[in-house]
């Protein structure tokens, strides 16, 4: 690529004001040596044709091939017979450059309280990493997605397409795609709502982010369940919510040890509450819309799993329940098809509508207009109700297999708890390893697997690993449980050695 050639070489010291004249080649010379031994010229990246440069530059092309002949002989570059010039990995070749002075960090702005907050309230190491495939919470099936189908959708759509579809989109999401999403909760949530209420986003985090801006003000109170999905509440605090604890039971989210908050919201994953699995029950759905009305005060509904947990024994979501446009409800893709397609949804009252549209006009505008179109013919088509199908097939498939050789190589050391419907399962450990430290040692070995203590809100003596099982394969699940079970022993045999050794082990 060379799109600026010209400037790349200035800013590298080239100039026409070289004397005399006939030396403008070397002032070019050192330009591009500087520029690759800078990395500013990447190896193997192309060289403009010598007319073109030459043209580019204002100077002859006798110029520029003298320049590049010395280059040659240096091997900064080589020349492939009817292709160009590349450039060359430079060996044992330093340039001292003078580095501009810095100015001390004091002499900067500070970050704003809230970007600080933002940055202490991060979690989840190894997240951003495509290593550590196993075991990652949250990740359906991914060899299963039919690659070729998606395909064929994306390729229809720009095979068809307009040149006004080009331009700017509807912030809120396409209409096709928010006409089959009505449709589509109707069938599988009996949700009953306008298609103008649904705003299409990148996922569940996506929503919670908008819908949290748009109702958070410094020190309003936020009711979560505890445990729940750390990104969650830890997105609350960096917005300056006072964060209240609500115990989950075998009934799900329990309102008796809140009952003093007046939250602003209260965030709830009531159809498989997360990370446990549990369900909440229909007498505490029934309670939770009772003293949501009382406090007057909005429910967000994370559905984040639906499709698992009410596959047998559905459940009314909250939003299907409400007669009193309170619950908010945010529903996603991303767990069912694949993490990397960034795709989800809310439902939102029509008194919320204008503030969450404006937030998200200013912000990240609408998401990809090719995604939209083909997911919203991947449920027309029924391919979607096929894909769920096949995905709950080979997931619990995968469960049994790792279930069966998790008490081979980690009985000892866990006890498992699989009573969650969803995509993980959850080790709670036996001995005095504490399961922060299990994480970061696992995770030195490509293993990703979360800390339990991490899900709640405030310090715990829960200790165990949250586990994903359904991106695996057979093979790859026994291979790594096994591995994972010999990391166990030689930590429980030698725990001071690892904790010395390993720096990333000390907290």
């Amino acid at each position: 690529m060379h799109f600026n050639m010209k400037g790349l070489l200035i800013r590298n010291g080239f100039s026409l004001d070289a004397k005399p004249q006939p030396h403008i080649y070397l002032s070019l010379y050192d330009a591009f040596k500087r520029a690759i031994l800078n990395r500013f010229l990447e190896p193997d990246s192309k060289l403009p044709p010598s007319r073109v440069l030459a043209n580019d530059l204002g100077i002859s092309r006798s110029t520029v091939l003298k320049a590049f002949d010395l280059l040659l002989v240096e091997r900064y570059i080589t020349a492939i017979k009817g292709s160009g010039y590349y450039v060359l990995c430079p060996k044992n070749k330093k340039l001292k450059l003078k580095i501009p002075s810095v100015a001390p960090k004091g002499n900067y702005p500070s970050l704003s309280s809230r970007g600080k907050a933002f940055c202490e309230n991060a979690h989840w190491p190894g997240e951003d990493s495509n290593k550590g495939v196993a075991f990652r919470p949250g990740l359906p099936p991914l060899d299963i997605f039919p690659v070729q189908l998606w395909k064929k959708l994306i390729d229809d759509y720009w095979k068809f397409i307009t040149p006004s579809e080009l331009s700017y989109s509807n912030t809120i999401g396409l209409q096709c795609l928010r006409n089959n999403l009505a449709n589509y909760l109707k069938i599988y949530r009996d949700i009953q709502c306008d298609p103008e209420q649904i705003i299409v986003t990148t996922g569940s985090l996506h929503s919670l982010y908008l819908v949290s801006n748009i109702l958070l003000e410094t020190d309003d109170e936020v009711v979560v369940e505890n445990p729940t999905y750390p990104m969650a509440h830890g997105l609350f605090r960096s917005l300056g919510a006072k964060i209240f604890a609500g115990p989950v039971d075998a009934e799900g989210l329990n309102l008796n040890g809140i009952s003093c908050v007046k939250p602003k919201f209260v965030y709830t994953t009531p159809s498989c509450q997360y990370p446990t699995g549990i369900k909440m029950s229909m007498a505490r759905r029934k309670e939770l819309l009772k003293w949501a009305s009382e406090k007057e005060t909005f429910i967000i509904e994370d559905d984040y799993n639906h499709e698992f947990s009410n596959w047998e024994k559905p459940l009314g979501s909250l939003f299907g329940m409400d007669q009193q446009e309170r619950t908010i409800y945010l529903g996603t893709f991303n767990k069912l098809i694949h993490p990397s397609m960034r795709l989800g949804y809310m439902i939102v009252p029509y008194y919320l509508l204008d503030a969450v549209t404006a937030l998200y006009r200013q912000s990240s505008r609408f998401v990809s207009r090719e995604n939209q179109k083909a997911m919203s013919l991947f449920i027309e088509r029924d391919y979607l109700n096929k894909h769920l199908r096949n995905v709950m097939e080979v997931s619990q498939e995968r469960k049994e297999i790792f279930v069966e050789h998790f008490n081979t190589y980690l009985g000892n050391h866990f006890y498992l708890d699989t009573s969650n419907p969803g995509l993980h399962v959850i080790g709670h450990i036996k001995g005095e390893i504490k399961d922060v430290e299990l994480e970061k040692e696992l995770l030195n070995h490509n293993i990703l697997a979360h800390a339990l203590s991490k899900y709640y809100v405030h310090p715990t003596d829960k200790n165990g690993l949250v586990m994903g099982f359904c991106s695996v394969n057979p093979k790859q699940i026994k291979d790594t449980l096994y591995k994972m079970g010999a990391i166990i022993t030689k930590l429980h045999t030698h725990p001071m050695k690892y904790s010395k050794d390993n720096e990333k082990l000390s907290d």
